[in-house]
C-alpha cells in the first residue's frame, strides 16, 4: 500500500514523501496516528502542491537572506564599549550587543543565538563574527569595537 507521510517517521521517510508500506502497518499504525494518509490521486495532487509551495517559499527566503548578507558586508559595524585608560574593555562584547548594533545600524533583527564570536572580545579593535542563517547560509561580518 502506498501512503503519503504527514510527519517524519523514523526508519521510513520524511514528511510529504510517498512511501510503500505493508497494508497492516498503514491501516493499524500510520493512518490512525495521523502520521500518514492513503495515496489517493487527490492526496497526491495536494502533496505535489504543498511541495511546490514550500519550494517557492524557500527560494524567497534564500533571496532575502542573500540581500541581508550583502547589506551586512557593506560596511563594518561599530559596537560601543566602556573602556579603561589602557584600551581594555570593562567586560567583553557579547552576541547580544552585536545583535543590537545590527538592529540599530543596519535595520535587521538577527537572533543573538545565531551569532558566534570566535574568541572573547576584550580590547578595542576590529573583529569578525560568524552569523548562521541556517540552510547552509552564513556570513562573516566585520565589526569594530570603539570606546564610548
Amino acid at each position: 500500500m502506498e501512503v503519503i507521510l504527514i510527519q517524519d517517521v523514523d526508519n521510513l521517510g520524511a514528511a510529504n514523501e510517498l512511501v510503500k508500506v505493508r497494508n497492516g502497518y498503514a491501516r493499524n499504525f500510520l493512518i490512525p496516528r495521523k502520521l500518514a494518509v492513503e495515496a489517493s490521486p487527490s492526496n497526491v495532487k495536494q502533496m505535489e502542491e504543498r511541495t511546490k509551495q514550500a519550494k517557492k517559499k524557500e527560494e524567497k527566503m534564500l533571496a532575502e537572506v542573500n540581500s541581508v548578507i550583502a547589506k551586512l558586508n557593506e560596511a563594518p559595524l561599530k559596537v560601543g564599549a566602556k573602556t579603561g585608560t589602557s584600551g581594555k574593555i570593562f567586560g567583553s562584547v557579547t552576541p547580544l550587543q552585536l545583535s543590537r548594533a545590527i538592529r540599530e545600524q543596519k535595520g535587521y533583527e538577527i537572533d543573538r543565538k545565531k551569532i558566534s564570536l570566535p574568541d572573547e572580545v576584550k580590547e578595542l579593535g576590529t573583529y569578525k563574527a560568524h552569523i548562521d542563517f541556517g540552510n547552509g547560509k552564513y556570513a562573516d561580518v566585520d565589526f569594530e569595537v570603539v570606546g564610548e
